[in-house]
């Protein structure tokens, strides 16, 4: 018996249809081991001595490898073929050899580019030994993952309430975004003008000129600057005689676009699918572990991770002759194309992303494929048989003309490109993420000295418009262009950056959010040599070149931490103070933007005397009055909060009240009305904006609306109690009696129907009770010194940990999946030290720790670890009694409810005060954002 090792299950169940009886595959599910999320995982006064921990839920899956080897003759790791998988292969078998489950076993490695029958059978008459230098290659990166996450995040959390955690590769991500958004903020618009001419030919024939020179000097894109100079030229344009000076026609070729790559598959399936770059990735690793077609599963696409480009022979035959079947023999080429990578590591540079097998034309898969996997797998089939297609053939014609007006002699110049023979273009042409068409039109026939007639003149004004922000696509290839990462990792480097709320993703654009900008400043103040493009990008080059056997992992690790950690250190010994003054000095022109009036920017509107200043709150930073707490001013860092704060938007038409937008501790909202418009312990209605909404972009029709929720769609048919449809902190949602169904759409909420609600009502109650409401016996953590068992639980307002009649909530800071025991004993007290709760809770004593710093304290750096766990997985937030370092303790449990969302404000009607000016000012650091 032969026992394989894959990594997936769905994989597994492909492979074994093709091994025959006398193999096993069993799949690991992934990765089996992991760095511990503890102090000393890595140590880097041992030589980098890692310690890795055996996944919970890898165990069970090891222990049933191990018992399939007895007996059997030989082991296969067939994981996949890259770093990654190489690394997967290693761990299992260094399990293995703990657990003393090989005896006498044949161990071999073993890779495939495709899940096809022909290159399973193939790669399993050629093993190998598991390569030693991409195993290196991995456990540097691993390593320096966690190293940069442990150390750097714990000093983000003492010296930057509120910052969640900054990664390795990530941070460099976010400060492209960030760097954008600085541009554009800083952008000056200059006014310039265009005169373009309408000519015709003597046949009668219009085409377009544009001005590009005057008396024998060029005239650039921004030279005519005023409408004074570009009306001078239009009048002499009136009055001027034009004929044609030379006619260039010259032949050009485009040639097809190589195969695609990881990350180039992401940026076309983005510009033409919409797809997210995570999204695309969920969706080729389907088509590539196999979908089922005619009753067999077989894997649709060659491996999703690749830098390659080049494509097997075989590929290029079967490619060729579809493109003459489908076209004809003008568009095949008369030798096949070959493509060489730009990856700078060949080692990794495995072959290009594209169909198992060319015949399988996309009209033919749809019926078997669902939407998304269709039109993904169309465009990688398109793609790879373009590749192979005859060039195409252009003709670009540029023709010259001089306007004489009396004296004066101007140039006009007209451009056209006219396609003789299609090509590739037949099929495929490469999108661009402007979407715009970089084509010039046809031009008429024209010969040198033919004179010509004005038809029209257009003059324009024009203004030059600041960069574009990012786009998914146009940051993955940004990314890449630098060496910043692997294409495998950009993917889930923008999940992450936008799950952490240091991005948001607007209109298919990247916006570089607060919490964010914040991180990004403080890490260019103080660690600038780290989110620099280039030392990033050298790294990534080390790291290849460790995968290449040519430098030792160790070295590479020695080096950087030596000048890391002194950066560290050096931090450390700065006050919060002192850091939030250098971020507000960085931050000026975005927090602070020049008055209409001339005044001085940071003068508090309020109390008028007070100077604006950064601050921070365990929620994040935000804008404070200097003359705190007698002015309690606050507001979102952003520089045109104002500007979406406090503006009417109009009138109720039923009411006749003001409906305004407004600033407030949990962020922006809408109200109907003011105080003085209500009676005596009523309080105005208010509603919350939803998430991804811009209070900008706010109009009358749409507070409207949401003030009008919740809403009754109708009674059940069943019960006769009312369907009600709203907005809560999950979203929208449509309510019967106490059972909540998530709506897909946002707007759906607004006139969903009755019918509908009540099928979706149905399907929610068959699914049974949310554990979110339900009761949830929850995840046991250990025991507390005086309280007993303490367990992380679900409830109705989000998660909490519990122990002897004490519920804690968790902040929104913590990761409650990755909660450590110490972080929920420390919630817990604090919880019972403000009366909450039955337990008398004994005090537990601090671990000796330098001074200043208590157990609980101590506890960020253990969650750090988790930070590390990979450059792009979320990292773990400080524990609550950290926070209170540089914040106001509430005095009441009302601070803990005052996390509730501005759509549960919304609910209720009104959203309570602060009961202090300190908690007021508090509140509206995290949640104003």
């Amino acid at each position: 018996m032969n026992i394989v090792i894959v990594e997936s299950p769905a994989k597994a169940k492909t492979i074994n249809k093709y091994l025959g009886s006398s193999y096993e595959v069993l799949a690991s599910f992934g990765h089996v081991r992991d760095l511990p999320a503890k102090n000393g995982s890595v140590d880097p006064e041992d030589n980098f001595k890692m310690i890795w921990e055996v996944d919970a839920k890898a165990a069970g899956r090891l222990n049933d490898i191990a018992k399939s080897l007895k007996g059997a003759d030989r082991l296969i790791l067939a994981t996949d073929p890259d770093r990654e998988g190489e690394a997967i292969s290693w761990h299992v078998l260094e399990v293995l050899k703990e657990k003393r489950a090989l005896k006498d076993q044949k161990i071999e490695r073993v890779v495939f580019n495709a899940i096809t029958k022909q290159a399973i059978t193939d790669a399993m008459k050629s093993p190998r030994q598991i390569d030693g230098a991409l195993v290196d290659a991995y456990m540097a990166r691993r390593a320096l993952d966690y190293l940069v996450g442990f150390t750097l995040s714990p000093v983000l959390w003492r010296k930057l309430p509120g910052a969640r955690s900054a990664g390795r590769v990530q941070s460099v991500a976010l400060r492209l975004v960030c760097d954008r958004e600085m541009e554009i903020e800083k952008f000056v618009a200059r006014e310039y003008w265009s005169l373009v001419a309408t000519l015709l030919t003597p046949r009668g024939e219009a085409f377009e000129a544009r001005l590009v020179g005057a008396d024998g000097k060029k005239i650039q894109r921004l030279d005519i600057g005023s409408g004074a100079e570009a009306e001078e030229f239009k009048k002499a344009l009136e009055t001027a005689g034009y004929t044609v000076t030379t006619v260039d026609a010259k032949p050009a070729r485009r040639n097809p676009q190589a195969p695609f790559t990881t990350s180039t598959l992401q940026q076309e399936a983005s510009r033409k699918l919409g797809f997210a770059p995570a999204h695309t990735m969920r969706i080729a690793q389907r088509l590539y572990e196999g979908i089922d077609i005619g009753g067999e599963t077989t894997g649709l696409i060659t491996y999703m991770r690749t830098d390659g480009v080049q494509i097997a022979n075989e590929a290029i035959t079967q490619a060729r002759k579809v493109v003459g079947e489908d076209y004809g023999n003008a568009y095949v080429p008369d030798a096949p194309r070959q493509y060489q990578t730009r990856a700078k590591n060949a080692q990794e540079a495995h072959e290009a992303i594209r169909p198992t097998d060319m015949t399988r034309r996309p009209d033919a898969m749809r019926r078997k494929l669902d939407n998304d996997q269709a039109r993904l797998y169309e465009l990688i089939w398109k793609r790879t048989i373009a590749s192979q297609m005859e060039s195409a053939e252009l003709e670009r014609t540029t023709v010259d003309i001089t306007a004489k007006a009396g004296s004066r002699m101007l140039e006009l110049r007209a451009t056209g490109q006219v396609i003789k023979f299609d090509g590739f273009l037949a099929l495929y042409q490469e999108g661009h993420d402007d979407d715009g068409d970089e084509e010039d039109g046809r031009l008429p026939a024209m010969s040198q000295g033919e004179n010509l007639k004005r038809k029209d003149l257009a003059v324009t004004q024009h203004f030059t418009e600041p960069p574009p922000r990012f786009s998914e696509a146009s940051l993955v290839k940004r990314m890449e262009e630098l060496g910043i990462g692997r294409p495998s990792t950009y993917a889930s480097i923008l999940q992450v950056l936008k799950d952490r709320g240091y991005v948001r993703l607007e209109k298919k654009r990247l916006y570089g959010d607060d919490k964010g900008r914040v991180v990004i400043a403080f890490l260019e103040n103080f660690f600038r040599r780290y989110v620099e493009y280039d030392f990033t990008a050298d790294l990534e080059e080390q790291l290849d070149r460790i995968s290449n056997n040519e430098i030792s992992w160790q070295q590479v690790l020695k080096d950087f931490w030596r000048d890391f950690i002194g950066a560290v250190d050096d931090i450390k010994e700065l006050r919060v103070a002192e850091v939030l003054s250098a971020l507000d000095e960085m931050l000026g022109p975005h927090i602070y933007p020049p008055r209409a009036d001339g005044g001085d920017p940071r003068q508090c509107p309020t109390c008028g005397n007070g100077k604006l200043h950064l601050k921070a709150g365990k929620f994040g930073a935000f804008v404070g009055c200097s003359n705190y707490p007698e002015c309690r001013y606050t507001r979102p860092l952003a520089a045109d909060s104002e500007a979406s704060a406090d503006r009417v938007l109009g009138q109720d038409p039923d009411s006749g009240l003001d409906v305004t937008v407004k600033a407030g501790r949990f962020g922006p909202y809408i109200q109907l009305g003011e105080q003085k418009d209500y009676a005596e312990g009523e309080k105005p209605r208010r509603a919350g904006i939803p998430k991804g909404t811009s209070p900008a972009d706010v109009e009358l029709e749409l507070a409207l609306k949401l003030l009008s929720l919740p809403r009754e769609i109708g009674k059940h048919p069943e019960t006769g109690q009312p369907i009600t449809a709203g907005i809560g902190r999950f979203g929208p949602f449509v309510r019967h009696d106490k059972t909540y169904a998530s709506l897909e759409a946002g707007d759906e909420v607004f006139d969903i129907g009755l019918n509908r609600a009540v099928t979706l009502i149905a399907e929610k109650a068959a699914k049974g009770p949310s554990r979110r409401f339900g009761s949830d016996p929850g995840k046991a953590l250990g025991d507390h010194p005086s309280l007993g068992a303490v367990a992380l639980k679900n409830g109705r307002y989000g998660a909490y940990v519990t122990a002897g009649g004490v519920n804690a909530t968790i902040p929104a800071e913590f990761e409650k999946d990755s909660l450590t025991l110490e972080q929920a004993i420390a919630l817990i007290d604090e919880r019972a030290a403000k009366g909450g709760g039955k337990g008398k809770v004994a005090k537990t004593k601090p671990e000796k720790t330098k001074p200043g710093k208590t157990k609980a304290a101590k506890t960020k750096s253990a969650k750090a670890s988790k930070a590390a766990a990979s450059d792009e997985a979320d990292a773990a937030k400080p524990p609550k009694k950290a926070a209170k370092k540089t914040t106001a303790k509430p005095k009441s449990d009302a601070a803990s409810k005052a996390r509730a969302p501005v759509a549960k404000a919304a609910k209720t009607s009104a959203a309570k005060p602060a009961a202090t000016p300190k908690t007021e000012a508090k509140k509206s650091a995290g949640k104003a954002r």
